[in-house]
Formats: C-alpha cells, structure tokens, sequence
C-alpha cells in the first residue's frame, strides 16, 4: 500500500487554518484519495488532555520552556496514535499546526533555541516533518480581528498575547519559508477562501498522483 502524505497548515492567529484544513481535505477527497483532518494540540486522545492544560488559563500560567515540553509530549502521543498509522494506511493527513508552530511560538517568539526545539521533537515524534507545509499570510492584526471576531472574550492563552509576540511569530513562519523551501511554501490567506484553497491545491501539485 502507497504511505499517505502528510501537509501541515501553519500561520498566525486567524489564519484561516481550520477552514483550509477542511476545504482541502474535502477537494483532495473528490480527486479520490482518504484524508484525515487532525489538530495540535491534539488530535489523540492523550493530546487532547494535553491541549486543555495548555489552551486554557493565565497568559503567563506556563513558561516557554515548560509549554516546549508539553507540545513535544502531545505531539509524540498525536504522532504515535494517530498519524503515522493514518499515513501508513494510504491516508493523506492535513494537521491543523505540527512542529513549526512550537519553533515559531517557543522557539522564536518565546526565546527557546530552534535545535532544542527539534531535538524534543526527534525524540518525542522521532523528527516525523510534514511532506508539505503551508503557512497561511495575514497581517498580525487582520488575524487578531478575525480571531476576535470568532472567538469573543474566549481567547485562547496564544491569542491573547500581545502584538509584538505575535509579529516575532509571523516573522519566524516567513523564516522557515525561506529556509526550507521545499518543504514549506507561504500562501497569501486574505483573499477570498476558494482562492485560498485553490492556491493550496496549486501547491501541491508535485505531490498529487
């Protein structure tokens, strides 16, 4: 059986992540191929447990550090349960955020050294990396608009920082895009959402059989 191919969704607060996430597997499902959506934090039973602790609370109720760890322990449980056997069944997997988020968010924004980042993850996930990663652009504060719009006064501890954390974020995401090319490729998200996804389809055009 042919392995599935793994795409990861990345980007700042309103995005427009979870929307693609679903746009794209829904197209890539008419081409025939199975897909699975899944999340970070998340998509596992013990990641779930896990994302509660992070998503939830005071701004400051955990470090960088602290928050580096327990991503790379969600992420080993999300990996382990849920996507290598999807991948490993011919399914092709589209995350909503994988490692780049914790390089982005812990690493740059918060301070924490990448390689320190990608050892926890090749350890925790055995280095597992997306086959294609799309980092969706919006301006920081069209994102923060939108996340407010959508989420009110429930704003989750990463949308609730400040300006500044989430520009470091943008800039990082806009770094690993220039950095890795072949993996990682930036697509324009303030347009209207079938172009958004008509570029995703675009960028996948090397991968699709």
């Amino acid at each position: 059986m042919t392995r599935g191919r793994f795409i990861s969704l990345e980007g700042g607060e309103g995005a427009g992540k979870s929307t693609q996430a679903r746009r794209l597997a829904a197209a890539l499902d008419a081409r025939g191929l199975r897909t699975l959506v899944t999340r970070e934090p998340g998509g596992s039973e013990g990641a779930e447990a896990i994302r509660h602790l992070l998503m939830q609370g005071a701004v400051n109720r955990w470090s960088p550090h602290t928050e580096a760890l327990l991503f790379a322990a969600a992420r080993a449980d999300h990996v382990e349960k849920t996507i290598n056997p999807a991948l490993g069944a011919g399914i092709w997997v589209i995350a909503d955020r994988f490692i780049d988020s914790s390089r982005a968010y812990q690493g740059v924004a918060g301070g924490i050294d990448d390689a320190a980042i990608m050892a926890l993850h090749g350890f925790g996930a055995r280095g597992l990396l997306p086959d294609r990663t799309f980092v969706l652009e919006v301006a920081p504060d069209e994102g923060a608009a939108r996340a407010t719009g959508r989420d009110g006064a429930a704003a989750d501890r990463f949308a609730a920082r400040d300006g500044g954390f989430h520009d470091a974020v943008a800039a990082a995401f806009r770094d690993f895009a220039e950095r890795e090319p072949d993996r990682v490729r930036l697509i324009a998200a303030s347009g209207s959402v079938d172009a958004v996804t008509q570029a995703l389809l675009a960028g996948l055009g090397d991968l699709l059989p």
